[in-house]
């Protein structure tokens, strides 16, 4: 696994980096935002890891311009916890979100989950109603819809939805599905990511005919609309 991190605090970098290859990660560094998108193109890693507060090019601009080319997983690091902070994170395209000081056993454990939620299981493709949900190619198409391309956590979300299409999942089953955790955080990045995944889906995001909601339950994946 390969592991690219961008901080522009040498010490973190360094702390980073020594975590990351005691756990199996060949690693690759970047002060700064600019030398991460050069060395992403050279070498495209498994998992990138970013600060958000680095000078010039900052880490939400890196990860959209990542998330444009690529659906690595993208986690954000930064000492800044709120909302605001949060919602731009995941509107960016980060799978992950890890608030600083961390102790390094957890960067760790939340790296590895990370990129095992990235990695397509079981079958390479799953078919529901209308729906196709390519775990290789980490597409969604709906009916005679163009094929939608999708951020890692965005396919795991999906694989769990298309895999129920037409039933509610439950909230706390997604979360657990996803993140393996149910923590408040955890709860406002699901209902980041079905806001993504309605913009995505939806002609209109306000009125959602494909991922609906379930008052007071969960979501539900409607396969038999026809899509766009």
């Amino acid at each position: 696994m390969k592991a690219l991190v961008a901080d522009d605090d040498s010490d973190l970098r360094a702390l980073i980096a020594f975590t990351l290859t005691q756990g199996g990660f060949e690693v690759r560094s970047a002060e700064n935002g600019e030398t991460a998108l050069r060395l992403f193109e050279i070498e495209p890693p498994s998992l990138l890891l970013l600060d958000l507060n680095m000078p010039a090019i900052d880490g939400l601009q890196v990860c959209r311009e990542v998330r444009r080319q690529s659906n690595v997983p993208i986690m954000v690091l930064t000492v800044r916890d709120r909302e605001d902070d949060l919602i731009a994170a995941f509107e960016s395209g980060a799978d992950d979100y890890v608030r600083k000081p961390f102790s390094p056993r957890t960067l760790l454990a939340r790296a590895r989950a990370l990129v095992r939620r990235a990695e397509p299981v079981h079958a390479p493709r799953i078919e529901a109603g209308n729906a196709t949900l390519d775990l290789e190619r980490h597409t969604f198409r709906l009916g005679e819809s163009r094929e939608t391309h999708l951020t890692p956590l965005e396919l795991k979300a999906m694989q769990l939805l298309v895999s129920s299409a037409g039933r509610t999942v439950t909230a706390e089953r997604m979360l657990m599905h996803v993140w393996n955790r149910s923590t408040a955080r955890e709860r406002r990045t699901l209902k980041q990511l079905i806001y993504r995944l309605r913009m995505k889906l939806e002609l209109d995001p306000a009125s959602p005919e494909i991922l609906q909601t379930t008052p007071g339950a969960g979501y539900k994946l409607n396969v038999d609309v026809s899509g766009e």
